[in-house]
């Protein structure tokens, strides 16, 4: 568990404001679980969306710059609750999947050439003996204006994206599971990226 709850360049949960973050977050909870569930839904809810921070800068995916940003896609989320989860004792890593949204915007598929997202991103935090998934990617603000399904987290079972949206149409379907790193795999990520997405002037 020592890697899982190690500091390093982008979980720099050490910095003064990942821990105020993450303290004012929990405030008197003391049961993990309890903590796991108010870290997830600040980082799902207070760190905005935004399918734009994508940035090959690597200063941006450090937690602390995410924060004070307050947004970010879902790399850089998981970051963040990777971070503020460490910062307060829970053991926490980075999960990668390759997943294809069915309701990608036409702008951003058109940007991109695909509906396919390679490293999509989330964390996994250890509670009561096992490892339990929690994706805070999509707010509930955006959720709520395109009709997605929130993700919930309650500590006990896997938050992930749904399949299907509120209406029942087709949503998120995951691909291919690309497993876990205590460090972000900055090199590897924007490797697959400049190799797999068109570059557009």
């Amino acid at each position: 568990m020592e890697t899982s709850l190690s500091n390093s360049y982008f979980i720099d949960f050490d910095s003064e404001i990942v821990r105020k973050t993450a303290s004012n977050i929990v405030k008197e909870a003391i049961d993990p679980k309890e903590k796991a569930i108010k870290l997830f839904y600040w980082t799902r809810d207070e760190i905005k969306y935004d399918a734009h921070s994508l940035s090959s800068m690597r200063k941006r995916y450090k937690a602390s710059a995410i924060i004070e940003k307050g947004q970010g896609w879902c790399v850089q989320k998981a970051v963040v609750l990777t971070a503020l989860a460490r910062a307060v004792d829970i053991p926490a890593r980075l999960h990668f999947a390759d997943i294809q949204n069915h309701q990608t915007p036409e702008k951003l598929k058109e940007k991109m050439g695909t509906n396919i997202f390679l490293y999509h991103g989330y964390t996994d935090l250890y509670i009561d003996g096992k490892w339990i998934k929690a994706t805070p990617a999509f707010n509930k603000e955006l959720c709520d204006k395109f009709g997605y399904k929130t993700v919930e987290f309650d500590g006990i079972h896997d938050a992930i994206l749904p399949s299907t949206t509120l209406s029942g149409e087709k949503y998120v379907e995951y691909l291919k599971d690309r497993g876990t790193n205590h460090k972000l795999p900055f090199k590897e990520i924007f490797s697959a990226f400049y190799e797999y997405y068109p570059v557009k002037n």
